[in-house]
């Protein structure tokens, strides 16, 4: 095992570890990378999100890599595919969920060029810097993620209650809630400023 410090629940298994150190935190601006975390995050609900990391791959198959354009065209067929595919978690409410949000996603690129320059634009798109000694000390949610997810809803969205919204402005960069030990944190301190 390396030295580096990390956010305490990273823990010591390998997907975990690399998720950690390569992706939670790090901003993401790819349209279907936003779309991925979305659908990625509502599928969590109500479980640890290690259930839904061993099943991404599963997920990126079952879902055509996440092209919200193909997720949007998806009927009755579709879904009972997807029921019966042991690799994802099978909840027909979650499935038609990333179904409905793939529809809802289209909108928003429509209207804003592209989902990026859209929610990005809550945070003046510069990552929102946590201070955060300990993993208790972040928040589940926030009054940005309860706007947000507000916002969201009235679009039609599905499965983007605040703490889901949350947990996707962690995932995508938008917020940087690496402890401030992490070496992790560190890396994007530095990064930051050159982040537009």
């Amino acid at each position: 095992m390396d030295e580096k410090t990390r956010c305490p629940w990273a823990g010591d298994i390998p997907i975990y570890i690399d998720y950690h150190d390569h992706e939670w935190g790090r901003p993401v601006h790819d349209d279907n990378k936003l779309f991925e975390m979305l659908v990625l995050e509502g599928m969590q609900a109500g479980l640890s999100w290690i259930t839904v990391l061993k099943k991404r791959d599963a997920y990126r198959k079952a879902f055509d890599g996440f092209d919200p354009q193909k997720v949007a065209l998806y009927g009755e067929e579709k879904i009972e595919e997807l029921m019966q595919n042991e690799g994802i978690i099978r909840n027909r409410l979650k499935i038609n969920s990333a179904i409905t949000n793939a529809k809802k996603f289209l909108e928003v690129v429509e209207k804003h060029g592209s989902f990026d320059a859209f929610i990005w634009r809550y945070v003046d798109n510069t990552p929102i810097i946590g201070h955060w000694k300990r993993i208790e000390d972040a928040p589940a949610t926030t009054p940005l993620s309860d706007q947000i997810s507000k916002d969201l809803k009235k679009m039609g969205f599905k499965f983007v209650g605040s703490t889901i919204l949350y947990a996707f402005m962690q995932a995508t960069g938008m917020v940087n809630d690496h402890l401030s030990d992490c070496f992790v944190y560190q890396e994007m301190e530095r990064e930051t400023p050159k982040i537009k």
